[in-house]
């Protein structure tokens, strides 16, 4: 497309959040001109569509693929084992550590092993949001940021779940997902608030009236600005398009520089305001290139350690649930059967002591896509487990920006600072501990398949890189409105805007924040 030379909003980035200050905007500013802009192809004739909603495998792995950069080939899907244990670098270390539709971050550690060696990023329209599991739960307690009042951020939880098509309702009830929420209760519940019980997790998901599932990419949030014919004068998306920096002037920036990424060719764009929505590595990565951003630009950065393991039901967990079923009337399949799947089930983070978000999923729709070792058993019925730990949040955890090297994509090569403290080391052993309790109840861990700690990375759940915060004191990035400190018109976005130590999926929450940043730009725009 030809890109303008002037508009009055710039977002940069097509992920969730990047889709939600467009659609937020489009909104309430219906006359101003509105560019976004993703270094990535367009995988879909709909703009961000979820991979997962394509019916054609050899399509999906294309799109897949096409959303690798550097790496564009097929990945094998390992073991949990081999996974778990392939935390050094090297041409084959893609195809281990990296999920299909993302790619690793390319750097070296003064010739060490890399210290998360499975940090990942995506790029192509949609961002991260065309591949993600789309689970969407509210932070809970610590979680939640609290210098914004309680009664706002429940509002803005209720139009970010909006955007996203959030449902509790996404799988049907079964005897297994019935025996294992019963299960996983018993030994949870006693220590969770009334409001944070286990239960069904919440989904991004759409159902159709055949019962399929649709998951929701970024083109739910555009609605009708993902169509590939939309014909509005006052939005676009260009793709293979990158933004090399912001060219600053007094308290703000005024131009943008983007290269097309399929000529070379480059091209300045002025805008009145400009949103920096590019993920958690690459947002302060931009800022880093523009001069901006502060002391906090970069630090602070969060992976929440990750634990996965595999356990096989027990029959008697199971024909007891079914028993149950039959004696209230439930019309469902027999444990085993084909719509037995538990789909996704939460055991909520409650607080500092109990600092876990746990999941329990069908193999399918696992975080970790992961295949059964041969030493399992042929028959079964096999739930993945999924625990997530709050990191401890320290300045020291960073990235760091070459001046002189470039990386892939033509911006200052990333190096990353990374360590876990001793109180991440016992989180971990705690939150094992939490999964074994887990299995214990439900049956036992398949061979190969006890709890493992993933290499750092293996989240995607990275935040804090552009933190926001009460006060310019050099803690922070951005204001509590996701403006960029000491700028009049930078905005940032995404899951680095989040400050506080979180168990919990954090995509709603960074949508949310991202509503509530696009009423401070109507504002300033009005």
């Amino acid at each position: 497309m030809q890109l303008p030379d002037d508009v009055d909003v710039l977002i940069v980035g097509s992920g969730p959040v990047g889709c939600t200050f467009a659609r937020e905007l489009t909104r309430s500013l219906p006359k101003s001109r509105i560019l976004l802009v993703d270094a990535g192809p367009r995988l879909t004739p709909r703009a961000g569509m979820h991979v997962k909603n394509i019916t054609d495998p050899a399509e999906r792995t294309r799109a897949q693929i096409l959303s690798q950069g550097p790496t564009a080939y097929a990945y094998d899907v390992p073991t949990l084992k081999q996974r778990s244990e392939s935390a050094g670098s090297g041409p084959s270390r893609s195809s281990v550590l990296a999920r299909a539709g993302t790619f690793l971050l390319d750097y070296q550690q003064d010739g060490r092993a890399a210290q998360m060696p499975a940090v990942a990023m995506s790029t192509n329209v949609g961002g991260m949001g065309a591949h993600w599991t789309c689970a969407c739960p509210r932070p809970g307690n610590t979680e939640r940021i609290p210098f914004i009042p309680e009664t706002e951020w429940n509002q803005l939880c209720t139009r970010a779940e909006g955007l996203l098509r959030v449902t509790r309702n996404a799988y049907p009830e079964t005897a297994a997902s019935r025996a294992i929420i019963r299960t996983l209760g018993a030994v949870f519940n006693p220590g969770l608030p009334e409001d944070r019980k286990v239960g069904t997790m919440p989904l991004a998901c759409t159902l159709t009236a055949d019962g399929r599932r649709l998951w929701s990419g970024p083109e739910v949030v555009l609605e009708d600005l993902a169509d590939p014919d939309f014909s509005g004068e006052n939005f676009s998306i260009a793709s293979n398009t990158a933004c090399l920096r912001l060219e600053t002037g007094d308290s703000g920036a005024e131009a943008a520089l983007l290269q097309d990424r399929n000529t070379g060719e480059r091209h300045r764009v002025r805008a009145k305001v400009f949103v920096i929505a590019a993920d958690a590595l690459r947002t302060p990565q931009l800022l880093a290139a523009s001069s901006l951003g502060g002391p906090a630009n970069g630090h602070y950065l969060n992976d929440q350690p990750q634990s996965v393991g595999l356990v096989q039901l027990s029959e008697e967990m199971l024909n007891a649930a079914a028993a149950d079923g039959e004696a209230s009337g439930a019309n469902e399949a027999k444990p085993g059967g084909p719509d037995s799947t538990v789909g996704v089930l939460w055991v909520p983070f409650h607080n500092p002591s109990h600092p876990f978000h746990g999941q329990v999923m069908h193999l399918d729709t696992s975080p970790i896509p992961l295949k059964v070792s041969d030493a399992a058993p042929k028959k079964g019925h096999y739930v993945g487990l999924g625990w997530f730990a709050a990191k401890d949040v320290r300045y020291e955890d960073y990235l760091e920006f070459s001046s002189e090297e470039k990386d892939f994509y033509g911006l200052p090569k990333m190096r990353v600072h990374y360590a876990l403290t001793e109180k991440d080391n016992a989180s971990i052993a705690q939150s094992n501990r939490e999964q074994e309790r887990a299995a214990k109840a439900f049956g036992w861990f398949i061979e190969g398949g006890e709890p493992r700690t993933m290499p750092m990375g293996s989240s995607l759940h990275y935040q804090g890189t552009t933190r926001m915060g009460e006060s310019d004191d050099g803690t922070s990035v951005c204001d509590p409105y996701s403006q960029v400190w000491g700028t009049r018109n930078v905005f940032v976005g995404g899951n680095n805007v989040i400050p506080t130590a979180t168990a919990c999926n954090p995509t709603m929450s960074a949508a949310a924040l991202a509503v509530r940043a696009s009423q401070r730009i109507a504002s300033l725009l009005s």
